[in-house]
C-alpha cells in the first residue's frame, strides 16, 4: 500500500494548512501514542487523565516560527492518548534520533521541513532503537489518521473547535529539558578522540536552523578559529539564501578569509555539505570518497562497500571500482540508505545531498558529525579537503525540478517514456538519467549525467519539454 501521509522524510506541508493544520497535527499526535501502545510490552499503568506509566516520547523542534506550536500540538495528541512527553528544545534532528535511541524513549518526533522555506513545516518520526520509523509503522499510524478524521470524533475536552480552527491548542507542561541537547553534543565531541589538532580557520554555515544553537560547543576546542554565518534565527530565515542549499556565501567567505575548510548545515542539520581552500564545493559523493578511502586503509569499512543512492554520481561509482570498492545504490532518501546499509552489513553510505550515514557512530545522517569525521581525517592524514578528494573526476550532472498538476504514472505518458527511452539509448553507458516524482511536493525531478555538460543540457532539457507537455502544471 503506497503512504499518502508519510513522504521521503515524515508528514511534511505548509505549516497551517492540512495535512498540517492543528486538528491533523493534534490527531496525528494522537494516533502515533495509539500505535506506540499497540508496540509496547509490559504492564500500562494508568494513574490519572493522560498521566500513564509508560511510552515516553522526545520531542525537538528547529527554530521555524511554526515549530513551537506544532511541537505543542503533537506533544498534546500524545498525552491524549496516555503517552508521556519530553521537549529537548531547539535540537538537530540527529539529536532527537540518538536520545530516542539514548535514553529510553518509545520514539523521537522532530519538528522540522528541514532545507525547506520557513512556511513549510514537517514532522518526523524515530523508532525506540533510533532508526526512522518503517514504512509499515507509518501505514499503521497513517490508517489511525484517516479513520478518526474520518470519524469526526476529535476530542473529549473540546480542545480544538470543530472546525480545526484551534490553531494552540495545549502548552506543554515542561520547559525543554536542556540537558538533552547538552548529551547529545558530548557524544559529539566524544567521537573526536584527544590527539592531533587542526589549526587555522574553520568556517561554518548554520542555515539559521538547528546548528546555530550547537555549533560553539561542539567546534570550540578543536584548535581552529570559528568564523559563523547565518547563525541568528528570527523564525523566518532559516534556509534564507543560506546554508546547504546556498552555497555562494559560504564559498565567498573561505575564500576572503583564507580559511581551511568551509561547511554547510540545513535547516535541521541532518546534511552536511563542504568548501574546500580553494573554494571547491563538495557534496556527499565527495565525502563519501574521502570517508571510504579513509575506512578501508585502516581495515574499518565493512564489506568493501559503500551504499548510496541512484542520485549517486557515476564518478564515484567509478573512483569506488578503481579502490577495489563497490557502490550499491537504493532511492533517494538517507531512510532506504540506512535500510540497505543493515541488509548489507556496512557502515557507510549516503546521498549527494549531505546526508551521511556513519552506522558505527549513528542511526542517521548527521551533519555535525559528518563535519567533525571530515575535521578528523583532515587532521590524522595531515592532508588538506583538495589532496584528499584525489582520484574522484566527478560526471556533469543536472537535476532539474518540473512542476506538475498531478502524479500521472511514468509509464502511462508515451510522449514521456518515448523520451526516456531515446536518451537511455543515446547515452548508453556514458551517462545516466532518471525521471521520478519528489516525495513531498507536486514536482517531477529529472537528473542527468553525462562525460559532457553539452549532453547533459540536451537530455536534461528534452526531459523536461516532455512532462510539461504531458502534465505541467500552469504557469
Amino acid at each position: 500500500m503506497e503512504k499518502q501521509l508519510f513522504g521521503t522524510d515524515g508528514i511534511r506541508g505548509v505549516a497551517g494548512e492540512p495535512p498540517l493544520d492543528a486538528t491533523t497535527v493534534f490527531i496525528a499526535g494522537k494516533c502515533l501514542g495509539q500505535y506506540l501502545h499497540s508496540q509496547a510490552s509490559g504492564p500500562q499503568v494508568v494513574t490519572g487523565p493522560r498521566v500513564l506509566i509508560g511510552p515516553r516520547v522526545v520531542i525537538g523542534e528547529d527554530t521555524r516560527e511554526s515549530s513551537r506550536w506544532i511541537r505543542e500540538t503533537v506533544a498534546a495528541g500524545l498525552q491524549e492518548a496516555g503517552v508521556q512527553t519530553v521537549a529537548a528544545g531547539v535540537v538537530s534532528t540527529p539529536a532527537v534520533a540518538y536520545l530516542t535511541a539514548s535514553a529510553d524513549f518509545a520514539a523521537g518526533v522532530m519538528i522540522s521541513a528541514s532545507h525547506n522555506p520557513y512556511r513549510d513545516n514537517g514532522i518526523k518520526v524515530f523508532a525506540s532503537n533510533g532508526y526512522k520509523l518503517p514504512d509499515a509503522g507509518e501505514l499503521d499510524v497513517e490508517g489511525r489518521i484517516f479513520a478518526m478524521l474520518q470519524d469526526g470524533a476529535l476530542l473529549q475536552d473540546g480542545a480544538l473547535l470543530q472546525d480545526g480552527s484551534g490553531a494552540k491548542p495545549y502548552r506543554m507542561a515542561e520547559e525543554p529539558d536542556r540537558s538533552l541537547a547538552e548529551n547529545y553534543i558530548d557524544f559529539l565531541r566524544r567521537s573526536i578522540p584527544s590527539g592531533k589538532k587542526l589549526s587555522g580557520k574553520l568556517v561554518i554555515d548554520c542555515a539559521n536552523g538547528s546548528a546555530s544553537r550547537m555549533v560553539q560547543e561542539v567546534f570550540s576546542g578543536l584548535g581552529m578559529e570559528l568564523i559563523l554565518l547565518a547563525g541568528q534565527p528570527d523564525g523566518r530565515n532559516i534556509n534564507l539564501d543560506c546554508g546547504a542549499l546556498h552555497m555562494e556565501n559560504l564559498q565567498k567567505a573561505v575564500l576572503r578569509e583564507k580559511a581551511a575548510l568551509g561547511v554547510a548545515f540545513d535547516g535541521d542539520a541532518d546534511r552536511a555539505l563542504f568548501v574546500s581552500d580553494r573554494g571547491r564545493i563538495v557534496d556527499g559523493d565527495g565525502v563519501l570518497h574521502i570517508a571510504s578511502r579513509y575506512m578501508r586503509q585502516r581495515g574499518l569499512l565493512k564489506g568493501n562497500t559503500v551504499v548510496g543512492t541512484v542520485m549517486t554520481n557515476l564518478g564515484l561509482e567509478r573512483a569506488l571500482e578503481s579502490e577495489g570498492l563497490r557502490l550499491e545504490r537504493t532511492p533517494v532518501g538517507d531512510k532506504y540508505v540506512l535500510e540497505q546499509m543493515l541488509r548489507s552489513g556496512v557502515n557507510l553510505g549516503g546521498e549527494q545531498s549531505g546526508h551521511v550515514i556513519f552506522s558505527d557512530l549513528a542511526t542517521t545522517g548527521d551533519g555535525l558529525l559528518t563535519a567533525l569525521q571530515i575535521l578528523r581525517i583532515m587532521a590524522e592524514t595531515g592532508q588538506p579537503l583538495e589532496e584528499l578528494l584525489r582520484g574522484l573526476s566527478v560526471f556533469p550532472q543536472t537535476l532539474r525540478n518540473v512542476r506538475v498538476r498531478e502524479k500521472t504514472p511514468l509509464e502511462s505518458m508515451p510522449q514521456v517514456m518515448e523520451q526516456i527511452r531515446a536518451s537511455e539509448k543515446s547515452l548508453g553507458n556514458s551517462g545516466r538519467l532518471l525521471v521520478r516524482y519528489s516525495g513531498t511536493e507536486l514536482l517531477a525531478r529529472v537528473m542527468v549525467e553525462a562525460e559532457s555538460a553539452e549532453q547533459v543540457d540536451r537530455h536534461a532539457s528534452a526531459l523536461v519539454r516532455a512532462i510539461e507537455q504531458s502534465i505541467g502544471a500552469q504557469r
